[in-house]
């Protein structure tokens, strides 16, 4: 027999939780452990990450009260683990394509301040969304869920899938390699390049596999050297601008007419993206939320600091850019821009070696930090049951790390590394993690409101964090724009994109491939349980180091009644004795109860049975 305790209404368990009054809310709401709102079921949940309880949907995950993964993550973590994401291979590769894209050094500009903005109101959707589950690592795999309970294990399906299969990072292996052959000055053959972005990868993957205060520390360490980077090209920018380096004869020449050049609908969509891409990963820290104490307020702050610093350091290392560098050079330097520049303030001696070490420094340092918070993402995809497999996913056996997640990124980074020849396929693959990553978005922004309408009609209380309306809208707007502009041809025509076919191929295949998880979700939860005669139910399962995961199981149609009467909304087996815990209530055949349960059971289950 299992072993059971039963939990408590939150309010007699945190009666000396002072922060309520603080945060503005009602304890008295978290009274009930359970609350109903039509066919949904609301659970209380309380994560021993200090903070506020909270109340979920019973089909989300099950909150670990104790993380498997540890606390380790605090203010420093916070800013770096951001930091290190975003500073990894955008601001060094991407000016090139956006001041192509722009047609003008004025308006690249812009656009690097219009990211800042973009990701502020980004940024504030998250917050909103950690405030109603501050107990829930996984960042966009939790807030879909939620917000989108119905149809049930829709979105986390789709999610899941997306997540697993497009979770490569060959890009940026790709990019280290570069960085490190162009220390030599060597010009690498496509093998040789691969060869190097595989080892470069497997090494970043080690660094964080057997440790997890050690990895974040690693990365801590490599993001205090991506800022020091940044302020040292925007320093020498500066030094540049005033007339100090001779190798520089006209350093102003590139803002004087700022604005010179047009720029085409599709250039300035193109442009957005990259610039989207090189503000990527201000999100990081909400992957590790169940690892962070005190996690709203923590990220609300640091979560901004580490923002403002990359955006003033991104303007600043473009304004030393365009310092140094020709108009035309720069347009024609594809990934190497910061290489140009170190090559014309300095020459081609030991110190541009150097300095191009940094930046590979820097690209190895993201891949550590998009291995951190990717890795939480997809565990929380497997812990929501929709995978194959939840000991693979949930498990951080036998070193307290993610290694399920690790391995997946691996193989799949080092298949999408010497799989795609370069060119057309690379250039494909890439693009295609991009669009439903921006309708994914969308949804998330309007998913907002559907979680604002719910908690208020429970009388549940505000969230320790709101965002403002305009900047949610604003926020929706911009993802629309990112949906809808890529339909739109370059100036050359149909076949002038940055691949030889069909502009738009990989919008259209980013469009099938959602179509088809929708067909996968209604064949495997609909169709063929009706056909065979048995519904798609869930329970919670148990591991090593207080790790847990849904599991959703086959259960005959003849069996529905008994296994619904003995498990709670969650999938908790109930209590078979000694409690008259759920009696009395109603269970319906979708297993929502109608009337409010207290105290559900919470069982210690041997996973090795299971």
């Amino acid at each position: 027999m299992s072993s059971f305790n039963w939990r408590r209404p939150f309010r007699s368990r945190e009666a000396d939780d002072g922060r309520d009054a603080a945060a503005g809310t009602n304890a008295s709401a978290y009274d009930a452990a359970e609350l109903t709102d039509g066919s949904l079921v609301y659970v209380a949940e309380k994560g021993g990450n200090d903070s506020l309880p909270s109340y979920q949907e019973a089909t989300g995950a099950p909150v670990e009260t104790s993380s498997p993964l540890g606390y380790s993550v605090g203010a420093i973590t916070i800013v770096f683990l951001n930091i290190s994401k975003m500073i990894g291979t955008g601001v060094y590769s991407t000016p090139a394509g956006i001041l192509s894209g722009t047609g003008s050094v004025g308006l690249s500009m812009i656009y690097w301040a219009l990211g800042f903005l973009t990701s502020i109101a980004s940024l504030s959707v998250y917050l909103e969304f950690a405030a109603y589950f501050p107990n829930r690592s996984g960042s966009e795999v939790v807030y879909l869920e939620q917000a989108y309970p119905r149809p049930r294990w829709l979105f986390p399906t789709s999610f899941a899938f997306l997540s697993v299969a497009l979770s490569f990072s060959s890009g940026n292996a790709i990019v280290l390699a570069q960085y490190l052959f162009r220390t030599n000055g060597y010009t690498p053959t496509a093998w040789e390049l691969k060869g190097v972005a595989v080892a470069g990868y497997t090494v970043a993957v080690l660094v964080v596999a057997f440790n997890t205060r050690v990895s974040y520390g690693i990365s801590n360490a490599i993001g205090i050297v991506k800022v020091l980077t940044l302020v040292f090209i925007a320093l020498t920018g500066l030094i540049v601008l005033g007339g100090n380096v001779s190798r520089v004869p006209n350093p102003h020449a590139n803002f004087v007419n700022p604005f010179e050049g047009a720029a085409t609908p599709y250039g300035a969509t193109n442009a957005l993206y990259k610039i989207v891409f090189s503000y990527a990963g201000f999100e990081n820290a909400f992957n590790v939320v169940n690892e962070i104490k005190n996690p709203v307020k923590q990220l609300k702050r640091n979560g901004f600091i580490s923002l403002t610093v990359v955006a003033i350091l991104y303007i600043l290392a473009n304004i030393a850019y365009f310092s140094a560098v020709p108009k035309a050079d720069l347009k024609a330097a594809k990934q190497i821009a910061a290489s140009l520049f170190f090559s014309n303030v300095f020459g081609p001696g030991n110190a541009v070696k150097g300095l191009n070490i940094l930046i590979a420094l820097s690209s190895f340092g993201n891949l550590v930090a998009v291995l951190l918070g990717s890795s939480r993402l997809i565990r929380e995809c497997g812990r929501q049951g929709v995978l194959p497999f939840p000991r693979f996913w949930a498990s951080t056996r036998p070193f307290g790390t993610p290694l399920g997640p690790y391995a997946l990124k691996w193989a799949l980074t080092i298949i999408m590394i010497i799989a795609p020849p370069a060119g057309d396929a690379f250039n494909f693959v890439t693009d295609l993690q991009v669009y439903p990553s921006a309708f994914f978005n969308v949804v998330m922004a309007v998913g907002i409101y559907l979680v604002r309408i719910r908690r208020k009609h429970l009388g549940l209380p505000r969230a320790e964090f709101r965002a403002w309306d305009p900047i949610i809208v604003f926020n929706i707007l911009v993802n629309l724009y990112l949906l809808i502009m890529p339909w739109y041809p370059p100036a050359g025509g149909i076949y002038a994109g940055d691949v030889s076919f069909w502009y738009a191929t990989y919008v259209v295949t980013g469009i099938a491939i959602l179509v088809g998880c929708g067909v996968y979700y209604y064949l495997w939860i609909s169709a063929i349980p009706r056909l065979r005669g048995y519904r798609i139910r869930q329970e919670v399962v148990v591991f090593d180091h207080g790790a847990q995961s849904h599991r959703l199981i086959k259960v005959p149609v003849d069996e529905l009644a008994h296994f619904d009467a003995t498990h709670d909304a969650v999938g908790r087996p109930l209590a078979e004795s000694g409690s008259d815990a759920g009696a009395g209530d109603d269970l319906k055949e979708d297993g929502s109860a109608e009337v409010t349960r207290e105290g559900p059971a919470v069982p210690t289950v041997d996973a090795e049975k299971q």
